[in-house]
């Protein structure tokens, strides 16, 4: 599953990949800011994304607001948090795992 990853700290971001990889996953950053190419940069992420990790307390409102429309139009699935270290995300990945086996049981 590709992941993306909008706001909060950069200093955990080899962290948080190196996490996603050892679940299975591609996580993607993009720090929030919109100025430049920033806005076309989050949409092509979101667009990629399977699932979005929108970290608010460090980032912009214009970035929080654009993610939050993309993923409803594309029907992103997503988790809003003010802030997410690797502890939560840990949990978020395996939450992810969980899910993906009840789904995989429910079509077997």
């Amino acid at each position: 599953m590709r992941i993306g990853w909008i706001g909060g700290l950069t200093r955990n971001e080899a962290q948080l990949a190196r996490m996603a990889g050892w679940a299975g996953h591609t996580l993607d950053f993009h720090s929030g800011e919109m100025s430049g190419s920033g806005a076309d940069q989050l949409r092509r992420l979101v667009e990629r994304a399977d699932f979005i990790v929108l970290v608010t307390e460090i980032n912009s409102h214009g970035a929080v607001i654009l993610t939050k429309k993309m993923c409803h139009r594309l029907g992103r699935g997503s988790l809003v948090t003010r802030s997410c270290g690797t502890g939560r995300f840990q949990s978020l990945l395996d939450a992810l795992a969980i899910r993906n086996d009840r789904t995989l049981a429910a079509a077997s």
